[in-house]
């Protein structure tokens, strides 16, 4: 029977890996099961031979970001849950910039400014990590990520660390097919341009205003839900259907933002993805619009989790 946790010990140390951990700290929704292995590596090394394990011995394996625009199901993961939190350094050299997958990708902003680097202003408001922002090509007030990535390090299925060019990660709105060929990036470099750091930064101060002044930011909440429809808003949309401020158990329909689905208080995974599937519902039977999400649902629900927890135990 093989041993994952001893597994990991001998890969990474037991200081890198905790058993049944609560993944409610670890998504801005603040909701979500427990993984039934937690591990953060702190070197590339560590990162190749987890994802290396993972494939000679076909155990379930979730890669977890900064958990912003992402629904963890209220039966949790199975398997091992690799966070890459402790992968966090930024490098600038010349007009460069390299960024580790864990680094917040509005600290990469920042970095940017500081060198009096332009092209990264949009992300100074964003709140995933770099791997995350690779992801799914993130975007905000027209900058993507595809706009200054000039390539990214990453981890294939096999354990093999590859540099791919940003023009072979099929980057487009809010994809790419990192996940279709199962990458786990290490890190970014950026290519940026000379600016002018007075001008860099009322950018990113006016877009900042922007963001705190429209998103509802008191409340947890997974992000823009929606990806944006052709010729449309889904925001305007699922506004003009009346659906601002509906709520299911504790998961609403942001007052502030209609795009948004705050949390108010004790919300489950299950009052999020109930609010998300009705939303889609009434706005398609109102105008014809199927609105496609943007936000990550993973996991289980309770039910199938409570059928598969002795998973730990017979792998452990």
């Amino acid at each position: 029977m093989l041993d994952i946790y001893n597994e990991l010990v001998r890969l990474v140390s037991h200081k890198n890996i905790e058993r049944n951990k609560s993944l409610k700290n670890h998504t801005y929704t603040r909701l979500g099961g427990n993984a039934d292995y937690f591990v953060t590596p702190e070197t590339y090394e560590h990162v190749r031979q987890i994802v290396k394990f993972v494939h000679e011995h076909n155990v379930p394996f979730t890669l977890l970001g900064n958990g912003s625009n992402l629904i963890i199901r209220d039966g949790g993961i199975r398997g091992i849950v690799m966070y890459l939190g402790s992968l966090t350094n930024i490098q600038v050299t010349d007009t460069t910039l390299v960024a580790q997958s864990g680094a917040l990708i509005a600290d990469v902003s920042k970095a940017a400014l500081k060198a009096h680097l332009t092209g990264l202003e949009f992300a100074c408001g964003i709140p995933g990590s770099v791997g995350g922002a690779l992801f799914m090509n993130a975007g905000a007030y027209g900058g993507e990520i595809k706009d200054v990535l000039e390539s990214a390090l990453v981890v294939d299925r096999f354990g093999e660390i590859k540099r791919i060019a940003a023009e072979d990660l099929a980057l487009s709105y809010r994809t790419s097919n990192i996940p279709d060929n199962r990458y786990v990036v290490l890190e970014a470099t950026f290519q940026l341009e000379e600016g002018d750091y007075d001008a860099i930064k009322a950018v990113m101060d006016d877009l900042t205003n922007k963001r705190e002044s429209k998103q509802p930011l008191e409340y947890p909440t997974c992000g823009s839900v929606f990806k944006r429809p052709p010729g449309h808003f889904a925001g305007k949309l699922i506004q003009d259907s009346g659906l601002q401020g509906v709520q299911i158990g504790g998961a609403q329909v942001s007052l502030k933002h209609a795009g948004f689905i705050v949390n108010k208080g004790n919300a489950t995974a299950n009052d999020y993805i109930a609010l998300i599937e009705h939303v889609q519902k009434v706005v398609e039977e109102k105008f014809g619009v199927k609105l496609e999400r943007e936000v990550r649902i993973i996991g289980e629900d309770v039910e199938h989790s409570e059928k598969e927890e002795a998973f730990c135990k017979e792998r452990s």
